[in-house]
């Protein structure tokens, strides 16, 4: 029985041996396995930041309007006798653009001036008879309200006439020719279009917590991806007074010198607000930003020691950052880092914290607040 029992000990204490060797065995290789990691150096490119001058705005999505543009139509129906004007030619106020058929009009008009002349004459034949006791003061006054009645056709059938040549109510440029000669038009149809181009309008809209920032006379940057690069200058004109109730955004007004007259209506544009006086940022790429869940993170480059050729050891730890603006490739950077800290700028992938790096610099991403746009 006791050499039963021994062996029985004997191989319970072999099991456990072998069951806490492995554990040893395990945790050693593990130790192991995070040393040799350790020492595997990333390359990454890195560098410091420091402030820069931005002046703080507001962005928006705008679209241009005319400052007058309209359709030209017809008030009265008629058959297009002349076209005087040239599409794409620009017009004055004033200027002849169609003439419809007023043959029968003008018949019409001689008509009635005859018989307006012929109440002129009853009406003073009648004053003089009146004068004389030979009529009532009722027949003078019949024959100086038909008198008049026939005065005021003459001039309605002239105001028909004049309707019926259709001029520009203001000077601009006009667009394509909706209509050709002989055609019947009625009253709302399209003649052409009439834009007055400079100055133009530039509507947008912004949230209404930033009411507060917005003033007339601001000053307005406005880019269109038609014109790589070209930046036109305006000012805040109008605001709405007014937050619309499904959006909670207020409408916004300004006003662009367009000359030349590139700028058309319609045309979708983007839209910088200045709100204030220049300020002084912390910034860095935005490739440098590392964008979480739980946090936006950038990877501090610090110092430590020296390795056996007397070369620097360098160490790469996450910090939380919180971002502000964004200008081109830069990001503003509110609290989190402070100027001449060492950022990873590109390489962030391969990190972790504490992670030993080697910084090269030979390629570095783009660091420009205001990127000119690529012609792809």
């Amino acid at each position: 029985m006791k050499k039963q029992m021994f062996v029985m000990l004997g191989i319970t204490g072999l099991l456990f041996a072998l069951i806490f060797g492995y554990k040893g065995f395990k945790v050693l290789m593990i130790k192991r396995y995070l040393a040799a990691n350790q020492a595997n150096m990333v390359t990454v490119s890195a560098e410091k930041i420091g402030y820069q001058q931005w002046k703080p705005s507001l962005k928006a999505a705008g679209s241009l309007r005319a400052v007058n543009g309209v359709d030209v139509t017809t008030e009265v129906a008629g058959l297009v006798r002349n076209i005087p004007f040239t599409s794409g030619q620009r017009a004055n106020e004033g200027d002849v653009l169609v003439e419809l058929n007023i043959d029968a009009d003008i018949s019409q008009l001689a008509s009635l001036k005859a018989q307006a002349e012929l109440a002129e004459i009853t009406y003073l034949r009648d004053k003089e008879q009146y004068e004389a006791k030979a009529v009532s003061k009722s027949t003078v006054d019949a024959s100086l309200a038909d008198f008049k009645s026939k005065q005021a056709e003459v001039a309605q059938q002239l105001n028909m006439i004049d309707k019926k040549i259709i001029r520009a109510p203001f000077d601009g440029q006009l667009g394509i020719s909706a209509i050709n000669a002989g055609q019947y038009i009625n009253p709302g149809n399209k003649i052409v279009t009439l834009q007055s181009l400079d100055p133009i309008f530039v509507d947008f809209y912004l949230p209404q917590r930033e009411l507060g920032k917005i003033s007339l006379g601001q000053t307005v940057l406005v880019t269109a991806d038609s014109f790589n690069g070209k930046t036109f200058e305006g000012t805040v004109t109008a605001i709405d007074p007014e937050v619309d109730p499904s959006t909670r955004n207020v409408h916004i007004q300004a006003t662009l010198r367009n000359q030349p007259e590139i700028l058309l209506p319609g045309m979708f544009v983007a839209v910088e607000l200045y709100t204030g006086e220049p300020a002084s940022y912390l910034t860095l790429p935005q490739t440098a930003i590392s964008y979480n869940p739980y946090g936006d993170i950038a990877y501090v480059i610090s110092e430590n020691g020296k390795d056996e050729q007397d070369n620097p050891i360098f160490t790469a730890n996450q910090i939380f950052v919180t971002l502000g603006d964004v200008r081109g490739d830069q990001i503003a950077v509110l609290q989190g880092l402070k100027a001449g800290d060492r950022v990873v700028t590109s390489g962030q992938l391969k990190l972790k914290n504490g992670s030993r790096v080697i910084i090269d610099n030979s390629v570095v991403p783009s660091n420009n607040p205001a990127p000119l746009a690529i012609d792809e």
